[in-house]
């Protein structure tokens, strides 16, 4: 195992300084407040931003639109933030969206799902399927391509992601270009080694993974449906391209990993990239962080070739 990455390091270091209680203490409004009293990461400027809703099985989701410099039709990127089905904001995901639709060359489009536990599984991915759907149908009205649609996010926005391509498989719905899972939940099992390995002290911990799921699921046997876990598929044939990235010292790193392998048996063209030295959460810091940047521009070009074929 490698040492932590020495600006890893430091950011754990100052956040240790915070004093902030444990996640799995909290209640799920207190966790909200203090993950959006930190300052987000910066992006660059993009041609134009829009900020508007799109009709969902609930009622209107509010979804915020990037768009890049250039002639559209642009392919797209349906992007879900991270937090644990519990946190998370438009504005929290801002920089990383803005960085995704210049390196990507793409229309991005954050989705604002139904967080836990006030909306349980399956209301966020039935958000961001719907999200998807219409993307698809209404491409032209935003500058994009329907047939170039890509979906991606981070943690549980990854998960979101992944069990989105599965829906779309499943209904018959629209044919992604790509998926993009960072750092991804695909399972709810904490017995891994890297949930044994990285229990406590790298960011995330296994007691909040746990909390996260409590809040989650309204029955644990909910933990088997492959929209929840998308390990518990049984089959992957089919899926769109994936590109799949993990962090040497997260707890989800096996689980990533895992989903990854099975993608590349199932024949879909995948590659898993593990960063060595980094923890979960680490593609936010493209301010701070050396290789979050380098992991940024991997997905950009990433994205980039899976909307050229």
């Amino acid at each position: 195992m490698l040492p932590l990455d020495p600006q890893i390091q430091a950011l754990l270091e100052q956040r240790a300084v915070l004093g902030e209680p444990p996640l799995n203490t909290l209640t799920p409004t207190q966790a909200r407040a203090n993950a959006e009293a930190r300052p987000p990461a910066t992006g660059p400027e993009v041609a134009n931003v829009e900020d508007r809703t799109i009709p969902g099985p609930a009622g209107e989701i509010p979804v915020r639109i990037y768009t890049p410099s250039g002639t559209s039709p642009f392919p797209t990127l349906v992007y879900f933030h991270g937090g644990g089905w519990v946190v998370g904001t438009l504005d929290m995901s801002d920089g990383t969206c803005r960085n995704l639709c210049v390196g990507g060359e793409c229309v991005v489009i954050s989705v604002d799902y139904r967080l836990a536990p006030e909306a349980k599984f399956p209301a966020a991915t039935d958000d961001c399927y719907a999200v998807t759907e219409w993307v698809s149908r209404n491409a032209s009205t935003i500058g994009a391509k329907p047939d170039r649609i890509a979906v991606g996010g981070g943690s549980a926005g990854a998960n979101l992601a992944a069990a989105v391509c599965l829906m779309a498989l499943d209904r018959g719905g629209p044919a992604l270009a790509f998926q993009l899972l960072i750092y991804p939940v695909t399972d709810s099992n904490f017995e891994t080694a890297s949930y044994r390995e990285n229990a406590d002290g790298y960011m995330l911990t296994r007691d909040s993974m746990i909390w996260y799921w409590d809040q989650y699921l309204s029955s644990p046997s909910e933990a088997s449906n492959p929209y929840a876990a998308p390990l518990q598929a049984r089959g992957l044939g089919g899926l769109p391209p994936a590109l799949v990235m993990t962090a040497e010292f997260d707890p989800l790193r096996d689980e990533g990993e895992a989903y990854a392998h099975r993608l590349e048996a199932a024949g879909v063209p995948t590659q898993c990239v593990r960063y060595d030295g980094m923890v979960h959460g680490f593609f936010g810091m493209h301010d701070s962080v050396d290789k979050a940047r380098e992991a940024v521009t991997h997905a950009s070009a990433a994205l980039r070739s899976a909307f050229a074929r």
